[in-house]
Parts: C-alpha cells; structure tokens; sequence
C-alpha cells in the first residue's frame, strides 16, 4: 500500500496547527513496522491513498490528478476561524464543497466529528485523536535552565505559558488582562502572526502588546518548543474554540498543570486532568494557587499514555488498510 501524506507547508502555512500535527503523525508512521510506503508531498498519481492535512490551492489541486482514496483530516471547521482571520466569513462559505469532495474524513474529536456531519452529511467519518510525542515532550531539567537563561527569566520566577497564535480566538487579551493584575508572575506567550496582517485584530493586538509590563514576554516562533514548556510551571490556554489542541497535549507530556476556559472542546476531552476557568478572576485564582496546580502536575503526563503517538500511528494505519482495500 502507497500512501502520499500532502500537507501545505510553506510560507505562514508551517507555523500552524496542522501542519504541525501532520509531520508529528508522519514521523511516527514511518518508524512503524510493518508500515505501508509513505511519501510527504509527492507529486505522482501511482498512490492508494493520498491523506491531507490541508485544503489549500495546492491540496485541491493535488486532489484532482491522484488516484486513490482522498481521506482529510478535520483540523478546521468554521467555528475555528472566528476571531482568527480577518475574512473568516468568506473562507467558511467554502467548506461544505471542500469537505463534500473527500471520501473520507477524520475527525479529532466528538465536537469535530458532529460539525463535519453538518457540513458534509453524506462523507463517512472516522475518529481519531490527536496524539503526542511523549518521548519528545518531557521534562528536561537542562532544557529548563537553558530557555530561561536565554529569555532571562530567574530560577525563582513563577512561569505562567502560553504557546498559540496572537489572535482573539486564542484568548490573547485576556492573557494581557491578567499580566497587568498579576505583576509577580512572568507571563510567557510563543506564537505569533502566522496570517501577518490577515489575523483578526492585528494593529489593536500590537498596540496593547506595546503597553505590556516586565513581566511579559513575546518570543515569536522558537526553534525547540520543547524548551519551552520545560521552562513553565503553568501551561495557560484562554482559546474560546478549539478543536483537540496539540499544545495541551504537549503540555501535559512535560508534566505541566494545565489552566484552560471552561469550553467543551476540553471539558469533554480533558476532563478533571486540567483546571478550568470560567472568567480572568478565577484564571487568576487559579494561576496563584500553586499547592492546587502541584496536584493537577502530577496527573499530567499520565493522561497522555492513551494519545501516544505511536497508538495514533496505528489507528491510522488500520483505517488506511481498510479504506484502500
């Protein structure tokens, strides 16, 4: 069996979500043995399955000339792009032909899984989570000390982290909110602008940015994520709509205490591993409360042995050889 893995990866397309999930899944497929043959981004038509990531200019493209079976992975549906892109409301007029021209999608959650139904009702779905590299994403006390050396941020400080695009949908002015009322933590944001001036709020985000305190650090886009959240104490996520985030995930398989919005997207999948918010008063509550994050830390990392990316892998593997006969 010859499967094309096709994901827009260029330009600001390789600072997002997706494209970051799909080379994490690839990574693992092609250490699994047995294993079908995976390409990344082959231009031929000679595949049973070609799996897409992306529905770009180039994906649809590629989708017309391959043979095979044209299976999607459901990273984005509607909801995702209010408050994230500042022509959301024409990008989403395009989805139920996009998404009604594959033979078969997957979903990454329950919540993924009822939109596609509503948007495509006659594609057949498959749920598969997310997953996570727990061999990578772990905690390093040397790549802790070397982040904060680097980002001067002291032993002593309490990290509060944020890893996301700089976009409303994100909950990026409620992190700017609490950085003012909570002086005495360091807060930490890595991300930024993958859409430049397309994100929603570009110029107001910048402008208040500009106003932030000492205590607030922008990085950009670092090399080794993984530092990143070695450096945390608290992983913070104030999204008002998410799919099934790869940053917590990774968050929990570092062994960080997780504070996020009450949304269902992680209610539902996250359940009592994270501690949930429903205004910045009680975020901030939470963020303070370090005896309550200490307990919630140690429930982290065990959460994640049910999305190692490795058993993901294998799902996938399992519904390729099923679809592609």
């Amino acid at each position: 069996m010859k499967v094309n893995f096709f994901v827009e990866d260029m330009l600001f397309f390789k600072y997002i979500g997706c494209a970051t999930l799909a080379k994490t899944l690839y990574n693992a497929l092609v250490r699994e043995e047995p294993r079908p043959k995976i390409a990344w981004n082959a231009h031929g038509r000679d595949f049973d399955l070609v799996h897409y990531h992306t529905f770009g200019p180039l994906a649809l493209t590629n989708k017309k000339y391959s043979h095979g079976v044209k299976v999607l992975t459901a990273h984005s549906t509607p909801r995702l792009n209010a408050g994230n892109l500042v022509f959301s409301e024409t990008v989403n007029q395009f989805y139920p032909e996009i998404y009604g021209g594959f033979d078969h999608i997957i979903t990454i959650s329950p919540l993924c899984e009822r939109e596609v139904h509503e948007i495509a009702p006659d594609v057949p779905t498959t749920l598969i989570p997310n997953g996570v590299n727990r061999e990578k994403f772990q905690p390093n006390p040397e790549k802790r000390a070397a982040f904060r050396k680097t980002y001067g941020i002291g032993e002593d400080e309490w990290v509060v982290l944020t890893v996301a695009q700089q976009t409303p949908r994100k909950g990026i002015y409620d992190f700017l909110a609490l950085s003012h009322e909570h002086p005495d933590i360091k807060f930490v944001w890595v991300g930024g602008f993958p859409y430049g001036r397309l994100s929603q709020d570009y110029s107001m985000i910048e402008e208040k940015k500009s106003r932030c305190g000492k205590n607030v650090l922008f990085t950009g886009f670092v090399d080794d994520i993984t530092a990143a959240y070695c450096s945390a104490d608290v992983f913070f996520i104030p999204s008002y709509a998410e799919g099934l985030p790869m940053v917590i995930l990774e968050a929990f398989a570092t062994g960080l205490p997780v504070v996020a919005r009450r949304i269902p997207e992680f209610t539902g999948n996250f359940r009592d591993t994270a501690l949930y918010f429903d205004n910045t008063e009680e975020a901030g509550m939470l963020l303070e409360n370090r005896d309550l994050l200490g307990r919630h830390a140690a429930l982290s990392r065990p959460f994640t042995e049910d999305y190692d990316i490795r058993t993901i892998a294998n799902l996938h593997i399992d519904l390729y050889r099923k679809l592609a006969g």
